[in-house]
């Protein structure tokens, strides 16, 4: 095994595609001679030549379309997009095309392309971009859509990404890209898309969560193991489509849920696995879900408010309290 960064992670995943399949290029602002707003493509330009590391004008629907007429062509783009709240300048190309194309078709079509984009709070970067819409594109069929919490997913998940003969869109929370972690020294490097994982195991209440917040609940974990309070954590890794029977096994073993998820609470991602588990296992539970969201305001850029806006281990360590009556 050996010790990098989540952005490293992700720099070798984007290396390793592109030497593997020639029909694999990266696409998006900034990500040739800048090297990529979080840095992932440094030094790509140089490597790999202007063919297949394109910089694109701040044209979010463009240079989106562009990569989806590129998969229909039969490339393997990997889009990046600077932040999840520009990607709402292309959700006529992802939702009306990418993800219609083969049902529109009848099955002829395919549109094989991977958009990666950052999102999430956590950086002081105010509210227009620092929000987390991951919801809303786990509402739309066609599409998969999965977040990589850990360095070892950010090393994987991509390779597994371009497999796929549909849209996956990957969501990087943008507090992760300095996080240590470890991944196999050599191999196959490549991670399931279909499977959440159980990232502590625990008896007393289930922590259900994905993407940045799984280092905050399992900080959360530790602090209430010190008080006799046994959390199971389950990192979601794919958002579309969810993993239920992971979530609902835990759940029959703890008899007690509790949702972490950075999005608003309102038509929440906690909303929908709070309604499956009162769906698929209403009778093992022993107290109601809870759920631990942002505050229903946009994303504040002072520190303090962030902070205050946003789920933090103190947070969910008084909502499983909550559900035990502590």
């Amino acid at each position: 095994m050996r010790n990098i960064t989540y952005r490293d992670a992700v720099r070798e995943a984007l290396i390793e595609a592109l030497e593997r399949d020639p029909r694999v290029f990266l696409m998006g602002e900034d990500v040739g001679r800048y090297g990529g707003a979080y840095a992932c493509s440094k030094g790509l330009l140089e490597k790999f030549g202007e063919e297949r590391i394109r910089d694109t004008p701040l044209s979010e629907s463009g240079f989106v379309g562009a990569g989806i007429g590129a998969a229909l062509g039969g490339m393997r783009p990997i889009v990046e997009i600077m932040t999840i709240n520009f990607s709402l300048l292309a959700l006529d190309q992802i939702v009306n095309n990418a993800a219609t194309l083969r049902h529109m078709s009848g099955g002829q079509l395919s549109v094989p392309i991977v958009i990666r984009m950052a999102t999430g709070a956590g950086r002081q970067l105010a509210a227009q971009h620092s929000h987390s819409f991951e919801c809303w594109y786990a509402h739309v069929p066609g599409l998969r859509v999965v977040a990589p919490a850990t360095v070892a997913d950010a090393r994987g998940m991509l390779a597994t990404a371009l497999r796929e003969p549909d849209p996956v869109i990957i969501f990087e929370h943008a507090t992760l890209y300095n996080d240590e972690g470890q991944v196999a020294a050599e191999g196959a490097l490549a991670v399931d898309l279909d499977k959440a994982a159980t990232r502590r195991s625990g008896r007393d209440a289930t922590v259900v969560t994905y993407g940045g917040s799984l280092k905050k609940a399992l900080a959360a974990a530790e602090t209430l193991a010190a008080e006799g309070i046994s959390c199971e954590v389950i990192d979601l890794r794919i958002l579309r489509p969810l993993d239920d029977a992971a979530v609902m096994a835990s759940v029959r073993r703890t008899h007690r849920a509790v949702i972490v998820d950075e999005g608003w609470r309102s038509g929440s991602l906690a909303a929908e696995i709070s309604a499956r588990i009162m769906e698929q296992a209403f009778y093992d539970l022993d107290a109601p879900v809870a759920r631990v969201c942002s505050a229903e305001v946009p994303i504040p850029y002072p520190r303090h408010l962030e902070i205050a806006a946003t789920p933090q281990p103190e947070t969910i360590v008084a909502a499983v309290k909550g559900v035990l009556r502590r």
